[in-house]
């Protein structure tokens, strides 16, 4: 058993990096959340890690089952696991569950990073409104400054990444400005 530090996970994610092998990074990563006793990060989120490195790897099934059991495992997690759940199932071409999936997190609570992280996978996807509409109330939560949708600790670079998402989005949709279009000229 072990306690993780940031600074432990930190070494290992440069060294993948360095050597460009996701497969030994997720497989570390697993090691780690196998053996967590405590630590500066919860479990879920290194199995939330181990699940991204797994779909870098070209391993998909993996990576759903790693989110799965971040989700079960229910440490705090800075994007609820059932939205890489979702973009997994879509790449995995099963739309209609990863729709529901995106369901279900609607109909609960979800934090602007959550909302940035659905609106990316709709995009990749082609679903340009269900995107905007995402996207659009991430920034309107950011703006809130309490509850469970504040922007909290991620802070105004999560709430400009929406910003800058929805535009993109916007444009390519063709549709007009508007006032939240005004807040990412204020936000540079």
């Amino acid at each position: 058993m072990a306690h993780v530090t940031n600074e432990q996970v930190d070494r290992l994610l440069e060294q993948a990096l360095l050597l460009d092998d996701h497969g030994a990074l997720a497989r570390r990563l697993d090691a780690l959340a196998q053996g967590y006793e405590s630590g500066e990060m919860s479990r879920a989120a290194i199995l939330v890690l181990a699940a991204e490195e797994w779909r870098q790897s070209g391993q998909p099934a993996t990576a759903l089952d790693r989110y799965q059991s971040a989700l079960e495992d229910g440490g705090e997690v800075p994007v609820d696991p059932r939205a890489g759940i979702a973009d997994t199932l879509f790449e995995l071409d099963r739309p209609e569950e990863a729709r529901a999936v995106i369901a279900a997190i609607r109909a609960g609570d979800w934090n602007p990073a959550t909302a940035l992280t659905v609106a990316e996978t709709l995009v990749a996807y082609g679903d340009l409104d269900a995107a905007h509409e995402w996207a659009t109330d991430g920034i309107r939560a950011c703006g809130t400054g309490s509850g469970t949708r504040a922007c909290g600790a991620t802070g105004p670079g999560i709430r400009d990444s929406l910003l800058r998402t929805r535009y993109r989005i916007r444009v390519d949709l063709g549709l007009p400005e508007d006032d939240l279009d005004a807040l990412l000229d204020v936000s540079r």
